[in-house]
Order: structure tokens, then C-alpha cells, then sequence
């Protein structure tokens, strides 16, 4: 019996050891690395600071102080009286409560392990049966709204009812109701507000059930002006292990000086610093899931879903880190005309780094959108999978959800990343000098295209201003990137598109270089061109490339050493079916690479001087 417990746990620990290298073996080679992505399981320590530590939970009491761990006090109270420097150490349990403003650098986090869960509803109790399958209770918290000014109501409004912008949200053990326009039009499924009476009806029999209803907009607003006479600190929060769901706005709001027109990058973004968001959950908000301003934020180890507009939307901000986080179904409520997406990078935002981040399960928006004025951006080692779902033989790309999208902006990083059954995998609009270094693309368009969008004709007035200007729209890289589709996609494996008005005018190439991709057709039938380019001096202003090598007679400059293989048959990766997209030791489309440079070498993790490789995944050394 002791050699049995002694030997056991030694052969577990070599196997344990021996699992934990290889892991760490695939990871060191691996772009994207594999995760975790998300909240990862963390047993909060209490660190050194230098304010004081206050103690809350669900059924605190708001006469205690908080600073003595058996008597907390509530989370309403701490918040009202933390200063620079002071945490707030959350029991777990859920908290029905919202609207907690502040103006100071404080730490939120749970104790140890345990699970603390704000929620922006109450119980719906007094339900009235009105009919069979028709209930109906008295509500006081609303959040009656409209869209935005600049929404297409004659364009969007069959498609999306005006009542979809009313901020309320209803559950039932759990599960979102989609709002309905009319008492007639509940179901199971939905639920009706009359906003004159203040009455909620359901169609769903509440007994013996958890029915939610919104009762608070924000939860977490951290003010960056005076707050009940104490100036700001300009501090942002730290914000770890907390989860943050059903609220009828946004669940976390940081706020700072809006960019409005073209503006320096050191005149905003100093108003609050340093946000960190990291192993927190954020599900079911109305609107926007984080709403950010302020330099040098961290979102890391965060899920973000079930929102409706946005999961995370950043506004003028500079050196910020997204990294190893889960965003998915964003747009829930299925509006159109609002531009949704699960990251949004907005309005002038300098060197916003998106690294080794999960997009999935977007059938409604896009994945990551960097849009208006953005400098230097980077976006390495992601995953992205299943964005939007178009797959008609009608394609247009300004239709289509895309994976990475990159607008009216200027230089960004986009390598090592895979595009997973996406409409565009990736969009470059009307922007300049994007580098596409070592990505994959499986049934996943990458598209490019300018349009005359000007300050003159601009729709939104100065955004176009923040970009190059038209004739400025160019400087593109596409080298070493792999792209395969199968007949699940019915489009070309790349689109280079400009407006028919541009083709007398503008005869400048977008691309810079591009040389080194391969394009595999993995399909029985297909007519499609292989690549869609816009020419100039041609009647569509379009010309259907069938190989890289068309390409190249036109452009000799281009796809010298690209690879296309057409109805191919033969594997190209390690294992597709279980989603290991390293190449297959014997597709000759290996030969197609081209060195990598420095810089791409660098911000890969990869040594100097190391081989070239095709797509996402370095190719392994065989001992």
C-alpha cells in the first residue's frame, strides 16, 4: 500500500511534466498560440497596497466599514468612499446593482477564488395572467431609446423595428427575450413594453421561473471630472475576476475627452490612465459591453458576449493590449445599419495591439474593426472563426462581416494570424501602408478596395479627414500568406476593388509588394475568378485574374513567386478536421516562401534570419 502511494503520484508528475513541455513546445511555435483564452481560474492573493483594503459582499451592511473581513460592508458603500490607492475585495454571490460612479485609481477583485457576479436586473415579481400564454406585471425601471442621428431609418427600418433600440432587456431563468413591437407579437421568444403604463408583458408562464428584468445602465462608471468635490486622479481602475452581466447600456464605461476632428494623439487620452481588465466576464448589456477611453489599457483573460452594437469599444486611445481574450456573438439583437462589432477601435487610436485574441460566433458583425483616423496598429496571433454568413453566389465585399477590418487609417500589422470560415477574413478600406505577413485563410476572402469617401461627401463629416486622402490609399504588403477555400465560400480567394468614379483618376496600385502567397482551390466546380483587381481605364474598372501567374504578366512586380493550385485534391494541413492548420509535410506549396524580414521576425517571436514559412505556423525541424 505505501509503494502504491508513493509510486503513483511520481509517474503522474513525469507524465504531467512531460505533457506540460510538449505543450509549452507547441506554444513557443505555435501563432496563434492555442489559449487559454478568456477568464483563467485565479486564487486572488491580497497584495501590498498603499490605501486601505474594504471587504463587501451581496448581504453586506452599510453601516460597517468594511475593513474587517467578518462584518463587509456593500459594494455601493466602498465605492462611495474609496480614494487612490484603495481595493475592493468582492465576496462572491451576485449583485443586483449598477450606476457605482467614481473618479479614483482603485482595485476591484474577488476574494481568492470565489465568484462575485453584478447583475444590472431585479426579480420581475407580481406577473398577471392577461390570457393563455399572456402575462403581464408593472415595471419601473425603463430604458425607452432611439436610434442614432445618423442611422438610415429609411433605408434600415424594415429590417430592423424602431423598437430594437429601447435599451430593456427580460430573461427568464437566464434565457434573452427579443423585444416585439406590439402585445400581439409576444411569443415564447419575446417581450412587449408599454412604456406609457409601465407594464412588461410576456409570453411565457413565469411561474415557478427566474424572470429579469433591467433595472440599472451601467454598472462600473469611472468619471473623468470632479465627483462629489474630489478632482480625479486621472488613475484608471484594475478591474480582475469579476463578471458583469444584464445591463440595459454598457457594463463598464471609462471615460475621457472625445477626439472630435482631426486632432494631435497627446491632446486626449490622458484624462484617465492605465485601465485593466483581466479574467472578467461581460454578457448581455443592450448596447456596448465596455465602452474605454484613456491610454496604456489592458483587457487580457476577459469573454465578452451577447452583446448588441459592440463587446468592446475603444475611443482615442494609445498603447493599448488586447490579448488572450474570448469575443463572440456580438449583435444579438440583429440591427442593421450600426456598423456592429465585437472590438470596435474608433477615432484615433495609436499603436492598439490585438494579440493572440479568440473572435467567434459572429453570424451578425464584424470581428475586430479598427475604423476612423488609427495609427500603428497591430493584430498578431489571432483566431478568427465564423464571422458573418454570407454564402450566396451573390458576393459584394462592402456586404460581408469581416474578420480583421481596417479603416480611413494609416499602418498596421497584421501576421500570423487564421481566418476560420469568414466572409472577408480580412478588409482594408480606404486606408494605407497595411502589412499582411504569414496568415491563413480557410474559406475566407482577403479583400482591399478605396472609394472617393472625402470630407466633401463624407456621410459622417470629418472622419475621411482623420485617413489618407484618396489618392493616398495605397502602400499595401501581402507576403507569405496561404489562402484555401472549398466550396463552402463562393467568392475569389482576393478582391482589390475601387470605386468605378476612381478609374480614370487614380492609377496608382494599392499593393507596395506582393509575392510569396499561395492559393489553393480545393473545389469539384467553381467559375469563379481566382483573383478580383481593380484595373484602371477598364469599363467595370475590375479584371478576373485565374492565377497568380495572369497577375504577374500584367504586374511583374507582383506574385513572381506565388503558387496556385486549382481543384486540388491532396492535404494541405497536418489535420483540418481536428483544426491543425500546419502545413502537410508534403504540399509543394512550401516551396513558395520568402524570407522573413526583420521586423516581422521580431514582433513574431521568431529568431532572425529564420526561414521563411507560408501562413500562420512555422514549419517544425525535422531531428
Amino acid at each position: 500500500m505505501k509503494r502504491g502511494l508513493i509510486k503513483f503520484p511520481v509517474c503522474a508528475l513525469l507524465m504531467t511534466l512531460l505533457l506540460l513541455a510538449n505543450l509549452s513546445f507547441m506554444k513557443l511555435l505555435a501563432q496563434p498560440s492555442g489559449g487559454p483564452y478568456g477568464p483563467v481560474e485565479t486564487n486572488y492573493t491580497m497584495p501590498l497596497i498603499s490605501g486601505s483594503i474594504y471587504f463587501v459582499s451581496p448581504d453586506g451592511k452599510e453601516e460597517y466599514s468594511g475593513e474587517v473581513f467578518e462584518m463587509p460592508t456593500t459594494i455601493e458603500a466602498a465605492i462611495a468612499k474609496s480614494k487612490t490607492g484603495d481595493m475592493i475585495v468582492l465576496r462572491g454571490g451576485t449583485y443586483r446593482t449598477g450606476n457605482l460612479r467614481f473618479n479614483q485609481g482603485i482595485t476591484l477583485q474577488p476574494y481568492k477564488n470565489e465568484k462575485p457576479v453584478l447583475k444590472g436586473t431585479y426579480i420581475a415579481r407580481g406577473w398577471k395572467k392577461i390570457s393563455d400564454g399572456f402575462w403581464v406585471t408593472s415595471w419601473p425601471h425603463l430604458f425607452p431609446g432611439e436610434p442614432e442621428d445618423w442611422w438610415r431609418r429609411d433605408r434600415e427600418e424594415q429590417r430592423t423595428p424602431l423598437h430594437r433600440f429601447h435599451d430593456d432587456m427580460v430573461f427568464v431563468d437566464g434565457r434573452f427575450l427579443q423585444s416585439a413591437g406590439s402585445a400581439e407579437e409576444v411569443d415564447t421568444n419575446t417581450f412587449y413594453i408599454d412604456y406609457d403604463n409601465k407594464l412588461v408583458y410576456i409570453g411565457i408562464n413565469p411561474a415557478n421561473r427566474l424572470v429579469e428584468i433591467t433595472a440599472f445602465n451601467v454598472a462600473i462608471h469611472r468619471v473623468y471630472k470632479d465627483y462629489n468635490g474630489i478632482p480625479s486622479d486621472s488613475i484608471g481602475p484594475v478591474i480582475r475576476g469579476i463578471e458583469f452581466t444584464q445591463y440595459a447600456d454598457t457594463a463598464i464605461l471609462i471615460e475621457g475627452t472625445y477626439p472630435e476632428g482631426l486632432r494631435d494623439e497627446h491632446e486626449y487620452g490622458n484624462d484617465v490612465t492605465g485601465t485593466v481588465l483581466e479574467n472578467c466576464e461581460i454578457s448581455y448589456c443592450s448596447r456596448i459591453g465596455a465602452y474605454l477611453m484613456g491610454d496604456s489599457l489592458t483587457v487580457r483573460n476577459c469573454k465578452v458576449s451577447n452583446t448588441s452594437t459592440e463587446g468592446i469599444y475603444l475611443v482615442g486611445v494609445s498603447d493599448a493590449i488586447l490579448e488572450r481574450n474570448v469575443f463572440m456573438r456580438n449583435n444579438i439583437e440583429h440591427l442593421t445599419g450600426y456598423f456592429p462589432a465585437a472590438v470596435k477601435i474608433f477615432n484615433q487610436c495609436y499603436r492598439v495591439t490585438c494579440r493572440d485574441n479568440l473572435v467567434t460566433d459572429l453570424p451578425n458583425s464584424n470581428g475586430i474593426w479598427y475604423d476612423v483616423g488609427n495609427v500603428d496598429g497591430v493584430f498578431i496571433n489571432n483566431w478568427l472563426e465564423n464571422v458573418g454568413n454570407a454564402r450566396t453566389e451573390k458576393y459584394s465585399v462592402f456586404q460581408y462581416m469581416s474578420g480583421f477590418f481596417f479603416e480611413i487609417s494609416k499602418g498596421a500589422l497584421c501576421a500570423g494570424n487564421i481566418f476560420l470560415n469568414c466572409d472577408n477574413g480580412s478588409f482594408v478600406l480606404n486606408s494605407c501602408d497595411v502589412e499582411f505577413y504569414q496568415n491563413t485563410y480557410i474559406n475566407s476572402k482577403a479583400a482591399f478596395g478605396r472609394t472617393d469617401r472625402n470630407p466633401a461627401n463624407d456621410y459622417f463629416g470629418w472622419h475621411s479627414a482623420t485617413g489618407p486622402g484618396v489618392d493616398e490609399r495605397d502602400g499595401h504588403v501581402f507576403m507569405n500568406n496561404l489562402i484555401v477555400r472549398d466550396d463552402k465560400l463562393y467568392a475569389p480567394l482576393l478582391e482589390v476593388s475601387q470605386s468605378p468614379v476612381l478609374c480614370d483618376t487614380l492609377h496608382t496600385l494599392q499593393f507596395r509588394k506582393m509575392d510569396h502567397n499561395v492559393y489553393v482551390k480545393q473545389t469539384k466546380k467553381d467559375s469563379n475568378a481566382m483573383i478580383v483587381w481593380s484595373t484602371v481605364n477598364e469599363d467595370s474598372c475590375l479584371y478576373m485574374f485565374d492565377s497568380p501567374t495572369e497577375l504577374n504578366e500584367m504586374y511583374p512586380a507582383f506574385s513572381a513567386h506565388d503558387m496556385y493550385f486549382d481543384h486540388y485534391e491532396q492535404t494541405v494541413f497536418q489535420d483540418a478536421e481536428t483544426k491543425n492548420f500546419r502545413l502537410s509535410d508534403d504540399f509543394p506549396g512550401l516551396r513558395a516562401a520568402g524570407k522573413l524580414p526583420q521586423k516581422i521576425s521580431k514582433i513574431l517571436g521568431r529568431e532572425t534570419g529564420t526561414d521563411g514559412y507560408v501562413g500562420a505556423y512555422p514549419l517544425l525541424k525535422k531531428e
